[in-house]
């Protein structure tokens, strides 16, 4: 008989290789920390993002899995050390942001004593000119910049010349008692002429007449002894800021002028005028 071959089993013990779960599971370790990293840092919290990021160094520093940190989330809750000192933080801002209101409230009640001021300046300033007959010559207006008086040319100075009229400078003396003021102001002078070349030996250009015309004046005014020159300046535009078209000749007389600009002591953003500043 033949014989019959025993069948063996063979019992094959398959083993599974878990190696890669580790790199894995460290991969989805650091994805997580980089999304909670960008979610802390587009918080304006800017507590929560310093203690993500320290959670997130020691992950890589220590190993540490990022399940074994507290989260952002349960230490906001109440009874936590965290939620005193963002109670701090935001009575902080808040006590910041009332001194800034009162600050701007105390500004704009400045601003608004100022232009008072510079209101009554002008109606002054319109009685002498109303009293002198001098409407023709002279003009006030009332700026976000200060307060204006525009002279005419014609009234100061002869065409072409910029030393000023022998028979106006008790005038300019007279203007220049209506710049006294207390405390005092910043006053700034400029000269402007028509678009006419200037052709004579004096002067090469528009731009250096005016630039005279404005300081000549100038020196006028701060003869008086009781006016303080730091608080005075001039400067000339020339042709480059007309009030007029200069096709006419009623345009032209009346770009050439001399505009005298009282300056405020605060502005309508209620900054200190810098002048003020820095002589108190």
């Amino acid at each position: 008989m033949p014989r019959r071959r025993k069948k063996h089993k063979h019992k094959t013990e398959e083993h599974v290789d878990e190696s890669w779960l580790l790199p894995y599971a460290d991969l989805l370790t650091l994805l997580l920390a980089m999304f909670i990293v960008l979610f802390a840092s587009s918080s304006v919290n800017d507590f929560k993002f310093q203690q993500m990021s320290q959670v997130f160094n020691e992950i890589f520093s220590g190993g540490e899995q990022i399940l074994d940190f507290p989260g952002l989330i349960e230490q906001d809750k109440p009874g936590s050390q965290i939620t005193p000192l963002i109670n701090e933080k935001e009575a902080e801002e808040t006590r910041v942001m009332q001194e800034l209101m009162e600050v701007q409230k105390a500004r704009k009640t400045a601003a608004a004593a100022d232009l008072e001021e510079l209101k009554k300046i002008q109606s002054a300033i319109n009685l002498y000119i109303a009293d002198n007959g001098l409407s023709a010559q002279f003009a006030t207006e009332l700026r976000d910049e200060g307060l204006l008086l525009t002279i005419r040319d014609s009234a100061l100075f002869d065409s072409g010349s910029a030393s000023v009229k022998e028979s106006y400078r008790e005038m300019a003396d007279e203007v220049a008692q209506l710049l006294k003021f207390d405390p005092p102001r910043s006053v700034v002078i400029t000269g402007h002429t028509d678009d006419v070349p200037i052709s004579n030996s004096n002067f090469s250009s528009n731009w250096e007449l005016s630039v005279m015309r404005a300081v000549n004046f100038m020196k006028i005014v701060i003869d008086n002894p009781d006016l303080d020159p730091r608080w005075f300046s001039a400067k000339g535009f020339g042709e480059y800021q007309p009030i007029s078209p200069n096709e006419s000749v009623q345009g032209r007389a009346k770009n050439r002028r001399v505009e005298v600009m009282i300056l405020p002591r605060v502005t309508s953003e209620g900054v200190l005028d810098a002048s003020a500043e820095s002589h108190e």
